[in-house]
């Protein structure tokens, strides 16, 4: 199988049989076997019943129909553990991405042999002030945070190799930070290609400029987790020894001027009226906290076990 497709959905009745369509086109064009992939994010209308109309004549279409809306990222996750193409290549169903950019895709992650190649809409059609400059404050944060310079992390039009989808494991909101997550996981051949794109001809977004917020979030998650994620006590353990430190000796210095008052016969003066005691006190206890919160990390670490945070109805 040369290509998988990947198609998370919500709510997109009108555009699934053009989409579908023009990837067929294409595919049969450049000689290239494929299956697709949609993903049923909990849609409200027709889409579900439109997909099974279209796999009656289509058998390399496949869908996962999920109980409710869980997000982008556990629709990949669902979709990522059952492709079975040399060449993974996720796409929006709004038609805003071109089913026309996949040969090109496919050959630069074939022949040229790149680990992930991600679309970058150069010339966008969405509104200035509620996607383009924000996206642009949002790419350059995510570029500067994680190293991996790509222009647009958000397109959703993107071609990987299979070693990369079954490795890495997109979780939360993390689909955005794919490269990151991979990059991270050793696969360093990445790049980006410019791809097409237009206004979306049918429908509304679903997504509004809270998900930059929420990226944003997810990005300081990746940076920490990139870090310290498998030995959360090389963090919360060195500060919390840190602090703990800091404290003691503090608290050691408050008995040793203590201890020296009481030798010149000055009684009059109680440690607790010290506010240098409170912090000393403070700063050990949290320290201690943050210790055991490291341990505590480091054990769930050790004892987690892989689940799901999806339910899925139906598998086509």
């Amino acid at each position: 199988m040369n290509l998988s497709i990947v198609i998370p959905l919500l709510n997109e009745e009108a555009s699934l049989e053009e989409l579908f369509s023009r990837i067929d086109k294409v595919c049969r064009s450049n000689s290239l076997s494929y299956e697709v992939w949609f993903v049923d994010d909990g849609s409200t209308d027709l889409s579900w019943s439109i997909i099974e109309n279209l796999r009656v004549q289509n058998p390399q279409i496949h869908a996962i129909k999920f109980s409710k809306n869980y997000g982008k990222s556990q629709a990949l996750h669902a979709a990522f553990e059952r492709t079975s193409g040399d060449v993974i290549i996720t796409m929006d169903a709004d038609l805003q991405d071109f089913p026309e950019e996949i040969p090109e895709l496919y050959s630069m992650v074939v022949n040229e042999n790149y680990d992930i190649v991600s679309g970058w809409k150069k010339k966008r059609f969405d509104n200035v002030m509620t996607k383009n400059v924000p996206s642009k404050l949002f790419n350059a944060a995510a570029r500067k945070v994680s190293g991996v310079y790509l222009h647009d992390f958000n397109c959703g039009l993107k071609a990987y190799k299979k070693q990369v989808v079954k490795t890495i494991d997109v979780y939360g909101d993390m689909h955005r930070y794919i490269p990151v997550l991979a990059a991270n996981a050793g696969f360093r051949r990445i790049t980006e290609k410019e791809v097409q794109h237009q206004a979306r001809p049918y429908g509304t977004s679903k997504f509004g400029t809270e998900r930059f917020i929420r990226g944003f979030l997810d990005l300081v998650t990746l940076w920490f987790v990139s870090r310290f994620g498998g030995r959360p006590m090389h963090f919360f353990g060195a500060v919390g020894t840190l602090m703990f430190i800091v404290g003691f000796l503090s608290a050691v210095w408050l008995g040793i001027s203590k201890l020296i008052d009481v030798a010149r016969g000055m009684y009059g003066h109680l440690i607790t009226d010290n506010p240098w005691f409170y912090i000393a006190l403070t700063m050990m206890i949290m320290g201690t906290l943050l210790f055991i919160a490291g341990f505590l990390g480091e054990m769930i670490i050790r004892t987690n076990r892989e689940h799901k945070n999806y339910n899925i109805d139906e598998v086509i």
